[in-house]
């Protein structure tokens, strides 16, 4: 138990849809009659599940429900989920910027955290200004600062504008500098947000072994909140899963991440109703390395199609697919004619399938565009983007000569199985 720097025991919180406050008068009075009395505040026993996607039916949402973990010094423990899931209502109230409904933290140790781009920050005052403003809020001496100033202004990569005013700072040069305090000054929790998103890919990279440095070489806890899961593998021992403001899962990071992507699972499936009198393609599915929506980077990956035909013995069908990046720009393409090789002459449902033995896409998001086709006729009969996935570089380093998005172009090294 000596080991154990946070412990976090049955934290839930409450929020009113709609107002600012606590709501009406009428409530704030139903609340003090009942604590007066001695009785539980009414409005805990209230409150919808915290499903954006849905209508409330409760003027109240658990942003949290129930949440108990433990994490002990020197570990890194990842936090993941959807938008909206709340990991960043989880981050504050560890951060104590704002208070939970239910339940109770122990810490040992000072927190320092990074929630939000600026927070902390003043606009009018300078750089080097605000690292001291910073520092003291962390609870920091002025000696203390004043000894870690010089590796600050280092480390942030902002020594030309750092006698300048925070208001004419860029988004990413204000995350340099406010990462660079908080990871300096020496906290025993570092608390960081997904705001590393925000900086160039040099400074996340730097960010990153800074934050290896911290958990594994000066026995730190970083509680670290991203939608990149490539920093996620990278950093974290172990991993909380969070949905709809509750704990799906905390597990190691691999099995956690795949719990995570197989919530996602409805997506790698995509299925429509069949065309009358000529073939098309009813269902397609993505089988990925890690399940759900998430492959890995040099990884099997495996499409399958289902095709109906309505007359026993066509020919001349074309099948093609294409992958799409999130840019929309095409990075690989196959196709398979059946006047080279006899496909989908049975009538009903015909399976095919195209399997990568190691899919060699770049980390990113990904869609599928399909095509039909009679080839000798060149009769087109569907066009559609289905069931989208994310690459990810899960637990390998970069090449050292470095990756490049969108600079080049895939070689199709799969095969059709059919």
């Amino acid at each position: 138990m000596s080991d154990i720097i946070l412990q976090v025991e049955n934290i839930s919180k409450q929020y009113r849809l709609g107002l600012v406050g606590t709501g009406t008068l009428s409530h704030d009075l139903n609340r003090w009659w009942h604590k007066v009395r001695g009785k539980e505040d009414p409005y805990l026993k209230v409150g919808d599940i915290n499903d954006r996607s849905k209508k409330a039916l409760s003027d109240y949402v658990w942003a949290l429900k129930n949440i108990s973990f433990e994490v002990r010094r020197g570990e890194v423990l990842g936090i993941i989920g959807k938008n909206g899931a709340g990991k960043s209502t989880l981050l504050k109230i560890l951060s104590r910027v704002t208070s939970p409904t239910t339940g109770e933290i122990k810490t040992k140790g000072r927190i320092a955290s990074l929630l939000e781009v600026g927070t902390g920050f003043h606009p009018e005052m300078t750089g080097r200004e605000n690292v001291f403003l910073n520092g003291a809020i962390l609870g920091m001496t002025k000696n203390e600062i004043r000894n870690k100033l010089n590796e600050i202004i280092a480390f942030s990569g902002c020594e030309r504008y750092i006698d300048t005013p925070v208001k004419r700072y860029s988004s990413g040069m204000k995350v340099r500098l406010a990462f660079a305090v908080a990871a300096h000054l020496e906290p025993d929790i570092l608390v960081v947000d997904e705001v590393l998103a925000v900086g160039d890919i040099e400074f996340q990279k730097k960010a990153i072994g800074k934050m290896q440095d911290i958990s594994k070489g000066e026995g730190r806890t970083v509680l670290f909140v991203s939608h990149d899961l490539s920093a996620i593998s990278t950093l974290a021992q172990k991993t909380i899963v969070l949905s709809n403001g509750e704990i799906a899962a905390i597990e190691n990071t691999d099995k956690a991440i795949a719990i995570y992507s197989n919530m996602e699972s409805q997506a790698a499936v995509f299925n429509q109703e069949p065309l009358k009198n000529v073939p098309s393609v009813t269902r397609v599915e993505i089988v990925t390395s890690e399940g759900g929506v998430l492959q890995a980077n040099y990884k099997p990956f495996k499409l399958n199609f289902d095709i109906n035909v309505p007359e026993a013995d066509y020919k001349n069908l074309s099948v093609s697919f294409q992958v799409f990046n999130n840019l929309n720009k095409a990075m690989l393409f196959s196709y398979i004619f059946d006047i080279d090789q006899p496909i989908c002459r049975k009538k009903g449902i015909n399976n095919l399938s195209y399997v990568f033995e190691n899919l060699r896409l770049y980390k990113g998001n990904y869609y599928i565009k399909v095509h039909l086709a009679n080839s000798k006729t060149r009769q087109k009969f569907q066009e559609f983007d289905c069931c989208s996935f994310e690459v990810e570089m899960l637990n390998l380093k970069e090449p050292e000569w470095g990756w490049q998005q969108n600079v080049c172009q895939y070689i199709d090294d799969g095969k059709w199985v059919y």
